[in-house]
C-alpha cells in the first residue's frame, strides 16, 4: 500500500480510520440488504415460473398467494427504505465528524 500524499486532502481523509470505519459500516449494511432484495424479487419470478400451484392457491376469497406475494414486494421496498433512512442518519453523523476532523487539519 502506498503512503498518502500529505498535500492531497482526499488521500488524508481516505486513509483515516474513521473514514474506513464508515465505509465498512455502510458495506456491512448495504451488501446483505441488496442480496436480500434481489433474492426476494427473483423469488417472485421463480415462483411464477415453477410454482404455479403455489401462486394460484387462494388465500382470501379470490385473492391468491401470487397477488399477495407480488404486493409484498412493495411492503418490502418500503421497509428497506425505512431501514436505510434510519441507518443513513448514522452514516451522515459519521461523515460530518470526518469532515470536521478534515477541516481542523
Amino acid at each position: 500500500m502506498t503512503q498518502p500524499n500529505l498535500s492531497d486532502p482526499w488521500a488524508n481523509i481516505a486513509s483515516a480510520t474513521a473514514f474506513r470505519q464508515l465505509v465498512h459500516r455502510k458495506k456491512r449494511f448495504l451488501v446483505p440488504t441488496i442480496i436480500f432484495f434481489l433474492a426476494y424479487y427473483l423469488l417472485l419470478c421463480v415462483f411464477a415460473g415453477w410454482a404455479k400451484s403455489l401462486m394460484g392457491r387462494h388465500i382470501l376469497g379470490s385473492v391468491n398467494f401470487g397477488y399477495l406475494f407480488a404486493l409484498s414486494q412493495f411492503v418490502m421496498v418500503w421497509v428497506i427504505c425505512w431501514l436505510y433512512v434510519r441507518r443513513a442518519n448514522e452514516f451522515d453523523r459519521l461523515a460530518e465528524e470526518i469532515k470536521k476532523e478534515a477541516r481542523e487539519r
